[in-house]
């Protein structure tokens, strides 16, 4: 299955988990409608707001081509490859090297980079991974990420919301007698883990994608692969302390290198650096 199809998929799985809620916390398909309605508006809110949210989560500044001439001159080398409008550029004083994209549409994106990133990449490497976060832009990745995350959350808190409303009398909105009590316990404890799941699938999904974008714009998989090598290991000698709800936007999991925070398989943000790096270099072998 295509990166584009299991996203679409996965994304329905999350809508079918918060139609679900819908359906037992107000009863029936008046609750569903009522739910998605909610979850649109959550996403209006997302689309405007979700791109200065994760700057101000990175303590990102803005940054001039005269402060930052490198880091300007990768990202318009890159972008004179692509078809997209060059974005603003950030940086994040910070010495673990990292670096991600937001924004909610290309003509309103940024690229951040770590102050450490600069100090550990090349300038071929650099442009590696500033193909990678245009991936990203290009692909609409940021604004699927901010509509997932809205979606998880939702659910999250309507699971909550659930859980005290069964405490405190009644199972849902429909008559006690002909609410299932387990259902719901079974609901309130598995769905917000499933749709946990399901948001960090997409994200590996599309990092995924991310990569092999930013591959077949530089025709340089091996330098993307040698970044993400370096990265791998800059980022466990200089661990980077972010909110752990902006973690998935990052090249590499700021978070995987903090002690007793080793994530893998479905409870992980990022793909396997490993298998990261082997598609690349399969990707170098085969020509892009």
């Amino acid at each position: 299955m295509g990166a584009t199809a299991k996203t679409v998929l996965l994304m329905g799985v999350m809508t079918g988990l918060l139609a679900g809620l819908g359906y037992l916390f107000l009863g029936g398909w008046p609750g569903v409608i009522v739910f998605l309605v909610i979850a649109g508006a959550f996403n209006i809110f997302a689309y405007w707001k979700s791109d200065s949210l994760a700057l101000r989560m990175a303590g990102a500044h803005e940054v001039s081509p005269e402060e930052a001439p490198r880091l300007h001159r990768a990202v318009e080398e890159v972008v004179a490859m692509t078809s997209l409008p060059k974005p603003k550029v950030y940086m994040v004083d910070n010495p673990s090297p990292n670096a991600f994209a937001t924004g909610r549409n290309p003509q309103h994106a940024v690229v951040a980079a770590t102050t450490g990133i600069l100090n550990l990449l090349d300038d071929r490497e650099l442009k590696g991974v500033i193909a990678h976060e245009l991936g990203h832009v290009g692909n609409r990745d940021i604004l699927i990420g901010a509509i997932v995350a809205v979606f998880a959350g939702a659910i999250g808190m309507i699971a909550q919301m659930l859980g005290f409303r069964m405490m405190f009398g009644g199972f849902g909105g429909r008559d006690d007698e002909e609410s299932n009590p387990l259902l719901m316990i079974i609901a309130i404890i598995l769905l917000p883990i499933a749709a946990t799941m399901v948001q960090l699938a997409i994200s590996r999904t599309r990092e995924y994608e991310a990569d092999r974008t930013g591959a077949k714009t530089t025709h340089d998989p091996d330098a993307l692969a040698d970044a993400l090598a370096k990265l791998e290991q800059g980022a466990a000698q200089r661990p980077m302390q972010v909110n752990p709800a902006a973690a998935h936007m990052y090249i590499v999991n700021p978070l995987a290198a903090l002690k007793g925070a080793q994530f893998s398989g479905l409870f992980s943000t990022h793909p396997p650096i490993e298998e990261r790096i082997a598609r690349l270099r399969q990707m170098a072998r085969t020509g892009v």
